[in-house]
C-alpha cells in the first residue's frame, strides 16, 4: 500500500492573513492590545481563506489508543493494562478530555489502532482501524515493520477525511498508550538529533528509578536506530525503528489534515512528536498546527521550537488524551468572534 506522501503542502492563504492583520489594527483596540489573540485570529482566517474568520462551531478530536513494548522495561508508573482500561473510560465518556469536550461542545472519538487487548466488546468503529497488538520494546528492536507503517499512514488519512467530511473546522489529536511518551521522546531526538539526555522526561509520573531505567531505554534505543546508516532521515524508517501503530497513524491524521486544509490544534509531547515527522512526510504542514498547550516534557519543547510554535497555554498539564488541546479551544473561538464582532475603531470615532 503506497505512503500518502505529498512534495508540498498548500499554505493558508497568506493574501487573507495580511487582511486579517490589518483588520485587527483597526479594531477598538490599542495596536496589538489582544496580544497572542490576535496571531490565533488572523492565523483562522488564513486557514479559512476568509477574513474575518467564522466562528469555530465544529470541534471534533480523536483519541488513538495503543501500547507500547518499552512498558515491560517499566519506563512508567502505571501497567500496560490501564490503556484498554481507559479505552472503555473514553467510549462511556468519563476520561478527561471527554468532560473538557462536553463543556466546550466537541466530539470525541477513540480509537484501538494497537491496543495489546480484546476490546471486540467495544462499539465496532472503536475497533475498526485497529492495525496490530503493541509494538516491539524500541531499545531491542524496531517498533513495527515498514510495511505497518505505510497502512498506518494511509489509515491516518482516512481518518482525517472522515472527520473532515464531518464538518470539521479545527480537529484535536489525542492519545491514549501507557509508555507512549518514550517512544515520542526517541522520535523528536531522532529527528533533531539530540541525545536521550535531551529529551528524557517524567511521564505518566514516574520515580528516580524508574526515571534512569528510562534513560537507559532511551539511550539504547536511540543508539540502535540511529547507527550512522542513515535509515532514521526517511520518515517512514523512524516511525518503524522508534515509533508504533498509533503514532504512525497520527502522523497520516495530520499530514491528511494539512492537505484538506483544517487546522489542527496539537497537544502534548505525543502530538508534537506527531506533527515532527509529517512535516517530513508532508512538507508544510507545520502551517496548519497550532499548539494547545506546553506539557510537562522536555521532549515537547525540543519539537515546539522546531516547529516554531508556541503554546496557548502553560498549565503543568500532562494528561494527554487531548486534553490539553481542548482545554485552549474557547481561546481559538474567542479569537475568531473578536475579529468578527469587535467594532472598529474608525466606525466608533468617525473619519
Amino acid at each position: 500500500m503506497p505512503t500518502q506522501t505529498s512534495t508540498t503542502i498548500t499554505p493558508p492563504d497568506q493574501r487573507v492573513h495580511a487582511e486579517a492583520v490589518e483588520r485587527l489594527d483597526g479594531l477598538a483596540k490599542p495596536l496589538g492590545a489582544l496580544g497572542r489573540l490576535e496571531a490565533v485570529g488572523a492565523w483562522l482566517a488564513a486557514c479559512q481563506g476568509v477574513c474575518p474568520p467564522e466562528p469555530i462551531e465544529h470541534v471534533r478530536a480523536v483519541v488513538l489508543a495503543g501500547d507500547h513494548g518499552v512498558t515491560r522495561s517499566g519506563v512508567s508508573a502505571y501497567p500496560a493494562e490501564v490503556t484498554a482500561a481507559m479505552v472503555h473510560a473514553f467510549v462511556a465518556g468519563v476520561a478527561g478530555v471527554s468532560v473538557l469536550a462536553r463543556q466546550h461542545g466537541a466530539t470525541v472519538r477513540v480509537l484501538d489502532i494497537a491496543v495489546d487487548a480484546d476490546l471486540s466488546s467495544a462499539p465496532a468503529d472503536v475497533t475498526a482501524h485497529k492495525l496490530t497488538r503493541s509494538s516491539g520494546s524500541i531499545d531491542v528492536t524496531d517498533a513495527v515493520s515498514r510495511d505497518l507503517v505505510e497502512r498506518a499512514l494511509v489509515v491516518g488519512a482516512e481518518i482525517a477525511d472522515v472527520e473532515v467530511d464531518a464538518g470539521a473546522q479545527l480537529l484535536v489529536l489525542g492519545d491514549m498508550g501507557i509508555g507512549n511518551t518514550t517512544p515520542s521522546a526517541a522520535l523528536i531526538a531522532a529527528t533533531l538529533g539530540l541525545g536521550a539526555e535531551d529529551v528524557i522526561g517524567r511521564g505518566t509520573g514516574i520515580d528516580d528509578a524508574a526515571h534512569a531505567r528510562k534513560l537507559e531505554v532511551l539511550t539504547r534505543a536511540l543508539a540502535r536506530a540511529c547507527d550512522g546508516d542513515g535509515r532514521v532521515e526517511d520518515p517512514v524508517q523512524r516511525l518503524a525503528a522508534l515509533g508504533s501503530a498509533d503514532l504512525a497513524v497520527g502522523v497520516g491524521f495530520l499530514a491528511q489534515a494539512a492537505r484538506r486544509g483544517v487546522p489542527v490544534l496539537l497537544d502534548g509531547v505525543i502530538a508534537c512528536a506527531e506533527a515532527l515527522v509529517a512535516a517530513d512526510v508532508a512538507p508544510g504542514a507545520q502551517a496548519w498546527f497550532l499548539a494547545g498547550h506546553r506539557s510537562t516534557e522536555p521532549a515537547q519543547g525540543h519539537a515546539l521550537a522546531a516547529l516554531d510554535l508556541e503554546p496557548l497555554l502553560d498549565l503543568g498539564l500532562r494528561l494527554g488524551e487531548g486534553s490539553g488541546s481542548m482545554a485552549a479551544v474557547p481561546l481559538v473561538r474567542s479569537a475568531a468572534l473578536l475579529m468578527r464582532e469587535m467594532a472598529l475603531l474608525a466606525d466608533l470615532v468617525g473619519p
